[in-house]
């Protein structure tokens, strides 16, 4: 057991299973009290359990460390605001929240229902807004803490069949900048990971089966790979005192990696004086802004016998 983060207490939400798992027991290593929230649902969010997060709970417990499970889901306030008053009243404090709980519904975007795009919000973006404002409502008072979310490649587009989470995992990393400013003056931090880890979400045999029709046996050969419990030490350190310094920014990390992302800036630009008109457009946008665009997805083209 080490120390770095005796007498803080964190949440973790999520923390039933893989990342999150990894996360609340790593926290725990370095001395911190932890509440272990899972609902204990299906990865696509159905049902629930309490066990996940109990187990985890008696894993801390059993090496020497503090934590107590909480169940609830982060889809709704209502939720959230009992996930982060269960560390106040469990070990008097809060210092540190780390959104993690999420779930999948995979689909192509023209067969996507209503339901599987609200869920995924709901879940995802939703869910860390919710922690995230009751947690903040304490940290502004204490003038201090420490905020981890839980972002994805997919945002990027290097996934497939995933508009829903990629446009969730997006407005997390938008949610983080934003509190990372509105925070800062309070002395409170606000960073986002973008983790690779071979988790159920990840490795369950549907979207394997889906992945290798669409090619991607590489990728998922490295999914399965990058373990979770390597994510884990990156967020330990972003919940530090070492780390406070470090705002509003987002990580990748993975088994053996860890890289920080830049932020998003003009790569050129076209000006002029007054107004531009649509034969501006077309005149100019094809020598100068687009001439070096390419295409991000190669589009499919149909042979006719």
């Amino acid at each position: 057991m080490g120390d770095r983060l005796k007498g803080k207490t964190a949440v973790v939400t999520g923390a039933g299973r893989g990342i999150g798992r990894a996360e609340a027991l790593a926290l725990a290593s370095e001395g911190a009290s932890v509440v272990v929230n899972d609902l204990g649902g299906s990865a696509a969010g159905s049902g629930a359990s309490d066990l996940p997060a109990d187990e985890v709970v008696q894993d801390i417990t059993k090496m020497g460390g503090k934590a107590v499970a909480n169940h609830d889901s982060v889809a709704t306030p209502e939720g959230a605001e009992r996930i982060i008053k269960t560390a106040t009243e469990a070990f008097g404090r809060l210092d540190i929240l780390v959104n993690n709980a999420g779930i999948l519904r995979d689909r192509m975007v023209f067969n996507m229902s209503n339901e599987e795009w609200d869920i995924i919000q709901k879940v995802h973006l939703y869910g860390h807004f919710y922690t995230t404002r009751a947690a903040c409502i304490i940290f502004r008072q204490q003038k201090s803490g420490r905020i981890i979310n839980t972002s994805s490649s997919a945002g990027l587009g290097v996934t497939f069949g995933q508009a829903n989470y990629g446009a969730a995992k997006e407005g997390i990393v938008g949610l983080t900048r934003q509190v990372a400013r509105d925070m800062a003056r309070y002395g409170v931090t606000c960073n986002a990971i973008r983790p690779s880890a071979g988790t159920r979400l990840t490795l369950n045999e549907e979207l394997l089966e889906a992945w290798k029709r669409a090619g991607l046996t590489e990728a998922l050969e490295k999914g399965g790979e990058a373990r979770p419990e390597d994510i884990a030490p990156l967020v330990v350190w972003l919940a530090s005192d070492a780390a406070s310094g470090v705002n509003g920014r987002t990580f990748h990390v993975q088994t053996g990696l860890v890289a920080l992302y830049s932020e998003p800036v003009f790569e050129k630009s076209l000006c002029k004086v007054g107004s531009w008109t649509v034969d501006d457009m077309f005149n100019f946008m094809p020598k100068t802004l687009a001439a070096d665009i390419k295409n991000i997805a190669s589009p499919v083209v149909t042979k006719t016998p």
